[in-house]
């Protein structure tokens, strides 16, 4: 697999036959000219290049402004068969399969699982061409400081009770927020999981681009046990390939 960080929540995952795009949000290229981090209708062209051609999912875990944005749709001019997998609190009249929590549905090559969000919406385990991928829209662990305790508890076991539903999955690649907002707390719904589902790799996502809470992602001791299956992508077009 190759991953390819497009901002905040946003990813594409590149495997042999397919290109799964999450939460893309930010369409802006920086300083106006190019941009791996931007789907451009070229790259689109390129993604889906190959002997028989990838087939292209596009997954949208919610409505908030930072992991969704309706450009998504202007990529079927590239692509005419592109798949687009929406929560259903996202609201649009384009042609999608519309996905409430707690759902299975298979997609092309992709069966995708939904989860209820701690927050709005979904997170996804996709099971597409001999992987898995987990991406958690905004289902974490939010623990705010200042917050009452008993908000803060109830939160705790939301967000529990949904991740242990995925003890025994293989999970080949998660993406997992990591809210500098929260401080040290912004790290307890990624180290609970990875313990919990234990992912092969995992990648620290909705971290604001940050640049500060980056460092401290790739030096904080609490995170030292899962250093080697970490992946932290802090550019924007970066990528990173993951091992089969």
């Amino acid at each position: 697999m190759e991953i390819r960080y497009l901002a905040h929540s946003g990813f594409a995952v590149f495997t042999e036959r397919t290109c799964c795009i999450f939460d893309y949000f930010n369409d802006k290229p920086k300083g106006g000219g190019l941009d791996e981090g931007v789907v451009a209708p070229a790259a689109l062209a390129a993604w889906t290049a190959g002997s028989e051609g990838r087939e292209v999912y596009v997954f949208v875990s919610h409505h908030h402004h930072d992991h969704w944005n309706p450009v998504v749709f202007s990529w079927r001019e590239t692509c005419p068969s592109i798949r687009y997998i929406l929560s259903s609190d996202v609201w649009t009249k384009e042609e999608a399969e519309r996905m409430k929590p707690g759902k299975v549905r298979t997609v092309g090559r992709a069966v995708v699982h939904t989860l209820p969000s701690t927050d709005e919406g979904v997170a996804f385990l996709v099971q597409v061409d001999g992987y898995t991928l987990y991406h958690a829209g905004d289902l974490n662990w939010w623990h705010w400081e200042g917050e009452p305790e008993e908000d803060n508890r109830r939160m705790e076991r939301k967000f529990k009770t949904q991740i242990d539903s995925l003890k025994g999955e293989r999970v080949d690649l998660a993406f997992l927020p990591a809210d500098p907002r929260q401080g040290e707390d912004g790290l307890r719904g990624l180290l609970y999981f990875m313990d919990a589902v234990r992912p092969r790799f995992a990648v620290p996502m909705h971290c604001w681009e940050d640049a500060d809470w980056f460092e401290r992602l790739k030096t904080a001791l609490v995170l030292s046990p899962y250093r080697e299956r970490l992946r932290i992508m802090d550019r924007r077009g970066q990528r990173e390939e993951i091992p089969g």
